[in-house]
């Protein structure tokens, strides 16, 4: 947590004003016991009218000043935590941005959500409770501690055997609740996660009638996080009462301390009032402190986890400079390349060898798992080989900056992904200065023009994800965003899935006619749709069986013949 503190670093002004308001409020507060003695022992017990006026109108003028200085101190705290707590979620959001595709895998999803929102919210409680009362409680317990040595040594001894004993109390809570704050978070993950995953394939959970199966396993999760809730909840529960005990202990000894003193004549009745404000003022302040413990407990836990994703190393670096052009260099080539996901795993890749020359189109095909996606995810650098090297027009992928390698590359994922906004917006991804003239010749050749003109032209608003349109218009839209950029290599990853026979045709031949034509890696398991590829790369469990064209891998390769025959003898059957 400590080292989050640099992101108060621009609220400085503000981390000193709140905790110096709220100590001035103490210093108030402290005051009024000793006029609430003086009042009694010179005012009522004298019966001085005039003094008892006079003391009244002081302890309303403590209040008044008091309470301006209460809210400026929070004015100022609220505002350096929400800028805290903004400066954190963007420094959180930055690094997510700039770790790879194998450290989103490995950290996972759903906890680095919860870092950004739940322990985000958590740390920027953590720090606004602190400036107003991390100074200003212990400040009143210790300072009505000394106060009260100023009314009467003797039985001021009370405070100094009672304040041990609180602080041990609340020491003691608070190292062992750090842990267990830190194991809710945890689980709270483990939710969020369960509950991501189930968002996103309700269609299949209720296509295959598991909703309950599906509650049961959310109540597994649920029911196991209330229990380590409780297992915390119970701890810091004990807080509150042992304090209590604590005081009231020691106001009991007061009371009775005092009642002999003031019998004896050494100590005055409004002296004993003044220790019994004191203690009164310990009382509420542990409780405040207590309450304000554990949300640093909290705050503290939640921290350490933001502090262990934004020390997190990105896996995957990249040169400033750029390597130097060739021009007569292939477009890609894969030389022995193997791929592991993780240091431990079993190879999704190996021994890929093969070249891509420019404006060629490349067909990938293969069974599901059979690493067609983890293939040409390591030309735009998405993850990076175990073993071999990649090349992009003649350099290696990894002496590229990421972002000019990626600008080189068009890429259309498996899964169509839109954003909420116009068509415009969400083609200006693809190139940010796009023109509409540019727009709409990109939108012309995947096939999707006709569709935008029905749907209210380039300012038609697409809902997020582009639930407002069909499977196959979310695809040929993604194609499109993909050729706005003009990218020398295009790369479609199981994209026309959605589309019939013809549109998939018309779109090939549309990409094959551009001005400057990519080099284009089609991802497929429809052999129809790399039958006229330049070559196809045939992979079977990450390894290639097969690399030709068509008609050589039908006399060449029993798994491309098997897909081919399988393909195309069903399609006749049907015709």
């Amino acid at each position: 947590m400590k080292s989050l503190l640099i992101y108060l670093k621009g609220y400085r002004k503000e981390t000193v004003l709140s905790p110096l308001f709220k100590l001035f409020e103490a210093g108030l507060e402290l005051t009024v016991p000793l006029v609430m003695a003086a009042l009694i022992d010179r005012g009522i017990t004298a019966g001085e009218s005039g003094f008892i006026v006079r003391m009244c109108l002081l302890l309303a003028g403590l209040a008044l000043a008091g309470l301006v200085s209460s809210i400026t101190a929070q004015y100022f705290a609220a505002k350096a935590a929400a800028g805290f707590g903004k400066e954190v979620r963007r420094a959180l959001f930055a690094k997510v941005q700039s770790l790879s595709f194998s450290d989103l895998d490995t950290v996972g999803v759903s906890t680095l959500e919860t870092r950004l929102t739940s322990d985000s919210n958590q740390a920027q409680t953590g720090v606004n409770l602190t400036l107003r009362l991390l100074l200003r409680s212990p400040f009143i317990v210790f300072g009505a501690a000394i106060m009260a040595f100023t009314v009467d040594a003797r039985a001021a001894l009370v405070f100094a055997a009672a304040i041990p004993v609180l602080a041990a109390i609340i020491f003691a809570v608070m190292l062992i609740s750090v842990p267990l704050y830190r194991a809710v978070q945890g689980r709270l993950d483990r939710i969020l996660g369960a509950t991501r995953q189930n968002l996103a394939g309700a269609r299949v959970v209720r296509a295959f009638n598991l909703e309950s199966n599906e509650v049961a396993s959310f109540e597994r999760e649920n029911d196991a996080l209330m229990r380590m809730q409780n297992r915390v909840g119970r701890l810091s529960a004990l807080l509150n009462p042992a304090t209590y005990v604590v005081i009231n202990l020691a106001i009991a000894a007061l009371i009775w301390s005092g009642a002999l003193r003031v019998n004896a004549g050494l100590l005055t009745q409004g002296g004993v009032v003044a220790l019994y404000n004191y203690m009164g003022q310990i009382l509420v302040e542990l409780v405040k402190l207590a309450s304000l413990i554990i949300t640093v407990t909290k705050a503290v836990a939640s921290g350490n986890r933001i502090r262990d994703v934004l020390e997190m190393s990105p896996s995957m670096t990249a040169p400033a400079g750029s390597p130097a052009p060739d021009a007569t260099a292939p477009a890609v080539e894969f030389f022995g390349v193997g791929l592991r996901y993780h240091a431990c795993a079993d190879e999704a890749l190996s021994g890929v060898t093969f070249t891509a020359r420019r404006g060629e189109t490349v067909g990938v095909i293969g069974g599901t798992g059979a690493g067609k996606s983890s293939l040409v995810g390591l030309i735009p650098r998405f993850y990076d080989a175990s073993e071999g090297v990649v090349r992009v027009l003649g350099a290696d992928v990894k002496d590229y900056p990421l972002g000019e390698l990626r600008g080189k590359i068009g890429v259309v994922p498996q899964n169509a992904a839109l954003f909420s906004g116009t068509v415009r917006e969400n083609m200006s991804w693809g190139k940010e200065d796009a023109t509409d003239g540019e727009i709409r010749a990109a939108l012309k050749t995947a096939q999707v023009l006709d569709v935008v003109d029905e749907k209210g032209g380039l300012d038609f608003v697409v809902a997020q994800g582009g639930k407002n349109l069909s499977g196959g218009q979310r695809q040929r839209l993604t194609i499109a965003r993909a050729l706005v950029r003009r990218p020398e290599i295009l790369i479609l990853d199981d994209s026309a899935s959605a589309l019939d026979y013809a549109t998939d045709a018309a779109l090939r031949r549309a990409i094959r006619a551009m001005e400057g034509a990519p080099t284009v890696f089609i991802v497929s398991q429809r052999a129809s749709s790399v039958l006229y590829a330049d070559s196809i790369v045939v992979l079977d469990d990450g390894k290639p069986v097969g690399i030709g064209t068509s008609e050589e891998l039908l006399r060449t390769c029993p798994i491309y013949r098997e897909i081919y025959e399988t393909q195309f003898e069903r399609e006749a059957a049907h015709a």
